[in-house]
């Protein structure tokens, strides 16, 4: 086998957590009397870190004031709300569970917080993981490469020896800054056309095209 460590993306690629950020969205517009956002429309938005995300998601031109007000409202509500609808895609305990088998490394690299990340981590995927890391300050954000970076280093991998698995167009920048191998899923935020567009090489549809792509190259 070629690859010694699996990186994830956490929303959209391991967890379903849509309905829970839609939710926490919502309510911190309300708070500031603006006009709420369906949940297409905060699958578009999700991707590049909260505050983006809460930029994206108040009305336009909106002021530097009202988006930090919206913004600490979205991370108060989100901090005590952020499991409440999150549920596991269809295969991933079994998947992690296989790749483990096989003797490969696990991580998650996420632009969701990181308490948010350590917490789910836990939750869902408690002694399946080697590494998980969230967005956090000094540090940049996908699709930067920093925090993948890191992971490697901690793991003790080379990047030719791990691949990085995500959702969205942001995962593929990442792991071709990373200068990694990179495969797309489907069944995230994104679908296979839009990741075929923005240079997606390998999509998987299931769990276990996943695992087979991971331990036969």
């Amino acid at each position: 086998m070629k690859y010694q460590l699996a990186i994830f993306d956490l929303d959209g690629t391991i967890l379903d957590t849509l309905k829970d950020l839609a939710d926490s969205v919502n309510y911190s517009l309300r708070k500031s009397n603006c006009s709420e956002r369906t949940i297409d429309e905060v699958r578009r938005f999700v991707g590049n870190g909260i505050f983006k995300l809460i930029q994206r998601a108040v009305p336009e031109n909106s002021s530097e004031e009202l988006i930090n007000t919206v913004f600490s409202d979205f991370k108060e509500y989100y901090k005590v709300h952020y499991a409440d609808s999150t549920k596991e895609y269809d295969g991933i305990t079994e998947l992690f569970t296989k790749l483990r088998s096989s003797g490969i490394k696990i991580a998650v690299v996420s632009n969701k917080a990181d308490f948010a990340v350590q917490s789910l981590c836990k939750d869902y995927f408690s002694g399946l993981l080697d590494a998980c890391v969230g967005e956090r300050e000094n540090v940049r954000r996908k699709p930067a490469p920093d925090s993948v970076n890191e992971i490697l280093s901690i793991l003790g991998v080379e990047k030719e020896n791990a691949v990085y698995i995500g959702d969205s167009d942001v995962d593929i920048k990442t792991a071709q800054n990373a200068e990694m191998d990179c495969i797309s899923v489907n069944w995230g935020f994104r679908d296979t056309e839009f990741l075929t567009a923005n240079g997606a090489t390998v999509i998987v549809q299931t769990t276990q095209e996943l695992y087979l792509k991971i331990v036969n190259t």
